[in-house]
């Protein structure tokens, strides 16, 4: 169905920042499950599998309680070939981010995906910031540079850093397709097709990664591919039910999760410098958010004012 043929929907905020915050929730179980799965002797290619695996039967409800079972006849299946590829790399980067640093230190190098967006919608898709979105920028990397300067937190290395940083590119990369994507596709048929279309090519990896494992590692890589599957099917609905403004600032909340898990399973407190940094991340990524807000309604007033 094309855009100008799809239905109305109602907008219901308070529904849809529910859905966001369980979805960041959900998020931060499944990366702290990454986490604690690689310190018992988890292989990634594993916890991607099952990742994958054991969110099939999730991303198959979202498309049963959305469009229906017809909406998975694609005419872009290139397009989630695309989309998954790249999101299994993006996916990649950031379980491998979360195993190198605590949780509350990946989390807030992740928060600097707008930026990186924003840096590739220049190359990419021709767009043309203006002075605000550009100082952002700018002010948004500092903040990273505040996280991985002198007296950082315990566990916070050099790779780590690099990996959830190229972990917020590919995923700001996977965030400009999906934006042509969205134009054909229904979410929860994205969020299926992404689910899964790797599973062939790490089900064959796992002829050389599989292993044997105790009853509460089972256990874990179950819960991880659940609460994995739910956040992509609550994230997706958030934006359903809510605009993208009201929607997004939300995903920081993640940071308190993680803050939290991460104290309770390891012990672990962010630093100061974690702290600041991450303020000055948030920040900087917000005002791009109310940038684009600004510039989407500029943009409307005047089609709405040419006779």
């Amino acid at each position: 169905m094309p855009p100008s043929a799809m239905p109305h929907r109602e907008t219901r905020p308070i529904y849809a920042v529910t859905l966001r915050l369980l979805a960041m929730l959900a998020g931060a179980i499944m990366f702290a499950s990454v986490k604690w799965l690689s310190e018992h002797g988890v292989h990634i290619v594993e916890t991607l599998f099952f990742r994958q695996l054991f969110g099939i039967p999730i991303a198959l409800a979202g498309v049963m309680l959305g469009p229906g079972l017809g909406a998975l006849k694609t005419r872009n299946f290139s397009g989630h070939v695309s989309r998954a590829t790249l999101g299994s790399l993006g996916m990649v980067l950031n379980f491998g981010g979360y195993i190198l640093l605590p949780l509350a230190e990946a989390t807030t190098i992740g928060f600097t995906m707008p930026i990186f967006a924003t840096l590739l919608s220049v190359l990419f898709l021709g767009e043309r910031p203006g002075v605000h979105r550009w100082a952002a920028v700018i002010i948004g990397f500092m903040g990273v540079v505040v996280i991985v300067g002198p007296g950082h937190h315990t566990g916070v290395t050099s790779l780590g850093i690099a990996v959830a940083a190229s972990a917020a590119i590919v995923t700001a990369c996977v965030s400009l397709l999906l934006r042509q994507l969205s134009h054909t596709e229904e979410s929860s048929v994205i969020v299926f097709y992404f689910t899964l279309l790797p599973l062939p090519f790490l089900g064959l990896a796992m002829l050389w990664f599989g292993q044997a494992h105790d009853t509460a590692t089972w256990g874990m890589l179950l819960v991880l591919g659940l609460v994995g599957g739910l956040a992509q099917l609550l994230m997706t609905s958030s934006l359903r039910w809510g605009p993208v403004s009201l929607v997004l600032p939300m995903d920081y909340s993640a940071l308190l999760w993680s803050t939290l898990l991460g104290w309770l399973i390891w012990q672990a407190w962010p630093g100061p410098s974690t702290w600041v940094g991450a303020a000055i991340i948030a920040g900087s990524s917000l005002y791009i958010l109310w940038r684009e807000r600004v510039n989407h309604r500029q943009s409307i007033d005047r089609e709405i004012s040419v006779p």
